[in-house]
């Protein structure tokens, strides 16, 4: 009987019938032009980033190319440090591991902060510089993460629309991936949040997956991509997906070929993709939301949109202002998406897709809820427009549709001239528009224009298409570079900044390493600080630290004892005062003058406690203290014994130390002829002034005074009896630790026989620690144990909140992720086994062969 399975016709061969079957269309794109060009664009796209931000660093005399530092704000005071501890761990010389820092804040988590500032995979190339080359590795790292986002740019346009265009289109792909990396949020505000640059980065590899979902294609290399996009920085990576999606569901509805239950399987696909490459970041993404969970509270804002003309004006070059969103992409991009509604060589579903899109996203960027979900729902601290280059990227896509299939003619670009035209006039009304903005914008839109004009000519006439390229690179690369070196000036000006590693890093870095008797004893960088990461840059083991995950159990407990912050007390600073020394086990402090001069160790002349030491029962059973207002009572709280009289009249007994507490206060502080110090404390500012020294009384002469004879209001003085200190001091060296190990998680103390009360560990009662088996208990801020007289050894280990649960999640993925590799082999042998023949027929995205998805009328179909 003969077969009745339908038989396939190659869809070549079919017969042409009704009106769609005869109307010209652009050919199915070979795979030949588009293979071939995708290497040199990359290339080009990568150079002209690099080209661009060296030249406007260059050009600012800003470092490495010149005096003027480039670590400003976060730059200096957290990535650089945190980069520095990474090197430490990279080479072995760290104190201790991937789940505790014990070198800030006297104690630690370091997973929360590996997962938001060194999570890519870039970081680990400062391993290869030395040591004191810190910041030139991080000015490389950044430099070539821009450079990967131009490359990955460049990839994803090429793979947007394979057709193969006009001649020469590759030259202007790797152009428009270049403006894609060179974005304002990128050269101006990204470039000194360096984890951010991995958003920029992850946005078009998102995209990509996207295709590949529509595709059914590389399932496996999705998935690990979405993974590595959420592990080098979630915050960035959440942006970046919601991108990505509005890319991908634009893509479908844009697709005529597609059906409903087509577009329907590709979102899922997608959507799995995203789930399973989350869930496979979970053992880092996870610790990191606890960490953000557990923090101490930064500044909370109420959300102002930006007039629109400020806007407007960021898409100029050289701009600067940090309640903006930077906009810039070059005149060149800009020029194609004005032209793009006008340009009839694109279909106009393509043209008011893509404008619409790009209208949609500018748009929630200035309305609250929108603004509220593009940044996790909750305003950030600092620049409310993080998304930015989300648009831009937007933007750079709606721009390679206007080459889809042919350089767009002169109507279109007098068009788009004429809209670039207004908007450069609203800008110029603008205070953001400094005074060589628009002549750079009209310099470069002339440019810009003219190579596109250029291109349209057959490149057998003459080097049109080289002058063309030239122009288009020359525009990009000058808009830039004079955006790089703008915002480098008015960075200085308005943000703190940080020398670079020199002669004070050295004498401190020296002097640390000198005092160092860890776990012995802890040694403290200093409360002159040069950042506010000092113990991860220069070394020791401080309280100093400065993150976002900044416990707020930590930031308490440090301000009850009298330390000043900054940040809002995201930044707590080190507290010189002896008697917080004695508590925290801190052996030596190295003081130095504001300019790295005179750096010098000092020792407590009895010496300090173990890391463990033993508290008293307290009697009848009386509840644990609990702080009050006071931090020298606070103080005296934590050691055990008092130690501190009031001064009567503002005169403390000679011979004893002097301390001055006012934390609003900013201004001179002194005790009678003794030196000034200084005071800062700025609420308004977030910025709390610490306790601080003012030197040993003499007697009557020794009164505290201040500024212009007027105290401030809520201040209080302690005078500090060292003969008491030194009693308390001895008294817990006796009934301390006799041995202590510390481990990279945690540390295992000997207790004396019969050892009563409770056990403390000199570091702060941060969630995720255990000791002897169960959750730690907490004494007045610190890990606690409570001791029966049976208890001779104090195990406590630390694993970050949100690591089991991650771990667990990740293992599943990984699970399912093998279990998806391996699915196409177990299909195939099982075809194999089923089926006496093998199916050669080529299918396209939706299973629909090569010549029915012609459809684009700008050329005809190829012969069958």
């Amino acid at each position: 009987m003969p077969s009745l399975d339908p038989v396939r016709v190659p869809a070549a061969r079919l017969p042409a019938t009704g009106p769609r079957a005869t109307a010209p269309c652009a050919t199915e794109p070979s795979a030949a032009e588009p293979r071939a060009s995708a290497p040199r664009a990359t290339v080009l796209a990568a150079l002209l980033t690099v080209a661009a931000v060296c030249t406007g660093d260059a050009v600012a005399r800003s470092f490495p190319f010149g005096p003027r530092t480039r670590s400003v704000n976060d730059l200096g005071n957290q990535f650089v440090p945190f980069h520095a501890h990474l090197w430490d761990l990279l080479h072995g010389r760290a104190e201790g591991g991937l789940l505790l820092n014990w070198q800030s804040g006297y104690g630690m988590s370091f997973l929360p902060d590996l997962g938001t500032y060194l999570g890519s995979p870039f970081s680990l190339l400062v391993g290869v510089f030395p040591r004191e080359d810190i910041d030139l590795a991080v000015y490389v790292i950044t430099v070539l993460k821009m450079a990967a986002a131009a490359a990955a740019m460049t990839g994803l346009l090429l793979a947007l629309n394979r057709n193969p265009g006009p001649r020469g289109r590759w030259w202007a792909a790797g152009v428009l991936g270049a403006s894609y990396a060179l974005c304002g949020w990128s050269v101006v505000e990204a470039a000194y949040n360096t984890m951010w640059l991995d958003g920029l980065i992850a946005f078009p590899l998102l995209c990509l997956t996207g295709e590949w979902a529509r595709a059914r294609r590389r399932p496996v290399l999705a998935v690990v991509v979405v993974a590595a996009a959420w592990t080098a920085n979630f915050y960035t990576a959440y942006m970046a997906t919601i991108g990505a999606a509005l890319v991908l569901l634009l893509r479908l509805l844009l697709d005529e070929e597609a059906t409903v239950r087509d577009r329907g399987r590709a979102l899922l696909r997608a959507a799995g993709t995203t789930l399973l490459g989350t869930a496979l970041a979970a053992p880092v993404l996870l610790p990191v939301l606890q960490g953000s969970k557990h923090a101490h509270p930064g500044w909370t804002r109420q959300f102002t949109p930006t007039g629109w003309t400020d806007v407007i004006a960021r898409a100029l070059p050289a701009t600067y202002s940090f309640f903006s969103p930077a906009v810039f992409l070059g005149t060149g991009a800009l020029l194609l998406v004005a032209a793009l509604p006008f340009h009839r060589g694109v279909e106009r579903r393509e043209r008011l897709g893509w404008t619409g899109l790009a209208v949609a996203v500018v748009l929630s960027m200035q309305w609250e809820p929108g603004h509220l979900a593009w940044h996790v729902f909750a305003t950030p601290n600092g620049s409310p427009y993080r998304q930015s280059f989300v648009l831009a990227g937007i933007l750079v896509i709606a721009a390679w549709t206007c080459l889809a299939q042919d350089w767009p003619g002169p109507r279109a670009l007098l068009a788009g001239t004429g809209a670039l035209a207004v908007l450069a006039a609203a800008a110029a009304t603008s205070e953001l528009a400094a005074e060589w903005s628009l002549p750079l914008f009209l310099a470069g839109l002339a440019g810009a224009g003219g190579g596109l004009v250029l291109a349209r000519r057959r490149p057998a006439r003459g080097g049109y298409a080289a002058v063309a390229a030239l122009l288009m690179c020359g525009a990009l690369v000058g808009q830039a570079a004079a955006t790089v070196a703008y915002a480098d000036r008015q960075k200085l000006g308005r943000l703190d900044d940080y020398p670079p590693w020199g002669s004070p890093h050295d004498a401190r870095a020296a002097a640390v390493a000198r005092a160092d008797g860890w776990p012995r004893h802890r040694t403290d960088p200093g409360r002159i600080q040069l950042t506010g990461n000092d113990p991860l840059l220069v070394g020791g083991e401080g309280g100093g630290y400065y993150s976002s995950h900044t416990p707020a159990v930590f930031t308490r407990t440090m301000a009850a004892l009298g330390a000043g912050w900054t940040s809002r007390g995201r930044n707590v600073q080190s507290l010189d005062n002896p008697v917080t020394d004695a508590v925290f086990s801190v052996g030596a402090r190295v003081r130095a003058a504001a300019d790295g001069d005179d750096v010098r160790v000092v020792r407590p002349a009895g010496g300090v406690p173990p890391l463990v030491t033993v508290r008293p029962d307290r009697p009848g059973g009386a509840p644990g203290p609990r702080f009050g207002h006071s931090p020298f009572r606070n103080q005296e709280l934590l050691l055990g014994t008092s130690v501190y009289t009031a001064p009567e009249d503002g005169v403390c007994p000679a011979g004893t130390d002097v301390f001055v507490f006012a934390p609003d206060y900013t201004g001179w502080a002194r005790r009678g002829d003794g030196p000034p110090v200084r005071l800062r404390g700025e609420p308004l500012r977030g910025v709390r002034a610490a306790m601080t020294p003012l030197g040993t009384s003499t007697g009557p002469g020794s009164r505290i005074a201040f500024a212009r004879g007027v105290a401030p209001h809520g201040w209080s003085g302690g005078c500090l009896h060292r003969d008491r200190l030194a009693a308390a001091v001895a008294q817990l060296k006796r009934t301390g630790a006799v041995a202590v190990d510390v481990r990279d998680d945690g540390v295992r103390a000997a207790l004396p026989p019969g050892s009563t009360g409770t056990a403390v560990l000199a570091a702060p009662r941060i969630a995720g620690w255990r000791c002897n088996g169960r959750p730690a208990g907490g004494h007045l801020g610190l890990v606690a144990v409570p001791l029966d007289g049976r208890t001779t050894t104090v195990d406590c280990s630390f694993r970050p909140p949100g690591l089991r649960a991650g771990a667990a999640v990740g293992g599943a993925a990984l699970l399912v992720l093998i279990a998806v590799a391996a699915l196409p082999t177990v299909r195939a042998r099982a075809n194999a086994s089923t089926s006496g023949h093998q199916d050669f027929t080529r299918t396209e995205p939706f299973g629909r062969p090569p010549s029915m998805r012609c459809r684009v009328r700008s050329r005809p179909c190829p012969p069958s």
